[in-house]
């Protein structure tokens, strides 16, 4: 190992260290109850409420999927999936978190999404609740595989080492500090990790800016690539077995441009409907302390979306005037901001900056795995199976869902070859159409109902798996995303259902009134 990569390691184990360091300094206060466990009894304040929540969201996509679509297809892909984004992310903090921090008190006190929504409709057979821990237990453990994937890439990249290892090796150090801290250790290590994160994908841009000439210069490069810089259209690598091939003088060849129509676009911008139902985000509206401090946290969390959304962006098209044939695989272009900092900073600068993917993706997998192992301790074995069962033994089976479900994204994440993009952009999908609408409706539409609901979740989530496994590979229309055509589909299905079946009962509308008027 070089004196450079030495330098590298060295920032980034020291980084790894004082995160597993913030989950011991919790130990006892998380150990309290499961309540504290799960959503740190609702104590966060404004500024770890916001950055928290963004960091958890983001993940490793953020900086090496997000820029790898920009490097390998140009601005369309990625500027519009980020302008989704930014505008979901508003919405999401202005229509749902203060109304659903207010509810869940109401609804029993609910600690997670199953058992808010199971508590909103006062059912008694736990359909609901089951059904919504189901889902949670599908679609997290595919997006805790897909954080996996971005260690193993990290290291791999980074010290030419076994990539199965260290992807492995990844894994346990975030099993390690959520097991032991639980929630407010991983709400307070997302703070720092969105610190981390925002200030590395700035640098970097700043740096790759000086590097490239000037925007002015970017500009002129990537224009001379059909389709480069376009928001209409879209940029076609030649490619043979998936690698890119090159012209006599060592350049990326492209073909023609590709169009991006209306529908695509429309497709596109539907990530931002994912917000409305992502469990690691609305968790975070629940564990406020005071709710009159939201309107902070949404401006916090919207300038560090927007930000973040522009310069990952911005990294992936400079990166491709950069370094236009360094990365010839749309795999391998997920590590776009690994060369950018590598080969523009200081060793140990880049160490730090390293950290960023680090912290993305600690704290995103942090949120999956405490959230997953949360939904079957406390609404499958506690809800349901055994009804009687003592906070300790809540406790013991979390983490036991824990190491199981880690097990589970671990053998999933084997694969090198995995594009950290299409891994979150399906679990995203599979979120967002399955708790989105019914979250909208539940909090809104005081004439939801039970059966509405659960025809929602059930239309919304199979939809996601059918759409992406079955129709999706036809093309043609089928080929838009996933969560665009299910979003819809769950909401007229809650509507229609609600409408049929036999109103709420006047409890649930007592409590409606009372949680819109608190």
């Amino acid at each position: 190992m070089s004196g450079d990569q030495i330098q590298i390691l060295v920032a980034m184990l020291a980084y790894l260290g004082l995160v597993i360091g913030i989950g011991f300094y919790f130990y006892r206060r998380s150990n309290q109850s499961s309540e504290h466990y799960f959503i740190g009894g609702r104590s966060l304040g404004p500024w770890v409420t916001a950055m928290s929540a963004e960091a958890s969201d983001m993940s490793g996509w953020l900086l090496m999927g997000l820029p790898g679509v920009a490097y390998w297809f140009g601005l369309s892909d990625a500027i519009w999936t980020a302008i989704g984004l930014a505008i979901g992310t508003y919405l999401n903090w202005l229509l749902v978190a203060r109304r659903l921090r207010n509810y869940s008190v109401i609804a029993g006190n609910a600690i997670t999404i199953p058992e808010f929504f199971s508590q909103r409709f006062r059912e008694n057979k736990k359909v609901i609740l089951s059904i919504a821990a189901i889902f949670i237990l599908i679609f997290f453990a595919v997006y805790a595989a897909s954080c996996f994937v971005t260690f193993g890439k990290l290291f791999s990249a980074l010290f030419d080492v076994n990539y199965q290892l260290v992807m492995i090796l990844g894994a346990a150090a975030v099993v390690l500090y959520t097991y032991v801290g639980g929630f407010l250790a991983e709400s307070v290590s997302d703070f720092v990790q969105g610190v981390v994160m925002i200030l590395a994908l700035s640098i970097v841009t700043i740096m790759g800016i000086s590097a490239a000439g000037g925007i002015p210069a970017i500009v002129d490069n990537i224009k001379s690539i059909p389709g480069f810089f376009e928001f209409f259209g879209i940029a076609s690598p030649q490619v043979v077995d998936g690698v890119q091939q090159t012209g006599s003088g060592g350049e990326p060849l492209f073909g023609p441009a590709g169009t991006y129509g209306f529908l695509t676009v429309l497709s596109t911008l539907s990530w931002g409907l994912g917000y409305f139902g992502m469990p690691q985000v609305l968790l975070r509206f629940m564990a406020i302390k005071n709710p009159d401090n939201l309107k902070k946290s949404r401006r916090i969390a919207v300038v560090w979306c927007v930000i973040s959304l522009v310069a990952a962006v911005a990294i992936g098209l400079m990166g491709r005037v950069l370094y236009p044939a360094d990365l010839l695989t749309q795999s391998a272009s997920e590590n776009i901001f690994i060369v950018m900092s590598t080969g523009l900073l200081p060793p140990l600068l880049a160490g730090i900056f390293m950290t960023g993917i680090l912290a993305a993706t600690m704290s995103s997998s942090d949120s999956y795995l405490l959230i997953a192992s949360s939904a079957f301790a406390k609404n499958i074995f506690h809800g349901i199976m055994k009804k009687d069962a003592t906070d300790k033994q809540v406790m013991l089976i979390t983490r036991i869902t824990l190491l199981t479900i880690s097990l589970i994204g671990v053998i999933i994440a084997l694969d090198e070859s995995s594009i950290i993009f299409k891994v979150v952009s399906f679990a995203w999908a599979g979120f967002g159409a399955t708790f989105g609408p019914i979250m909208l409706f539940s909090l809104f539409w005081k004439r939801t109902t039970r059966m509405g609901a659960i025809a929602g979740m059930l239309t919304g989530g199979g939809v996601v798996l059918i759409w992406k496994l079955l129709l999706k590979p036809m093309g043609g229309f089928f080929g838009i995303y996933e969560l665009l055509p299910a979003f819809v589909l769950s909401c007229l299905a809650i509507l229609v259902v609600s409408l049929l079946s036999t109103p709420p009962e006047q409890q649930v509308l007592d409590d409606f009134e009372a949680a819109r008027t608190a």
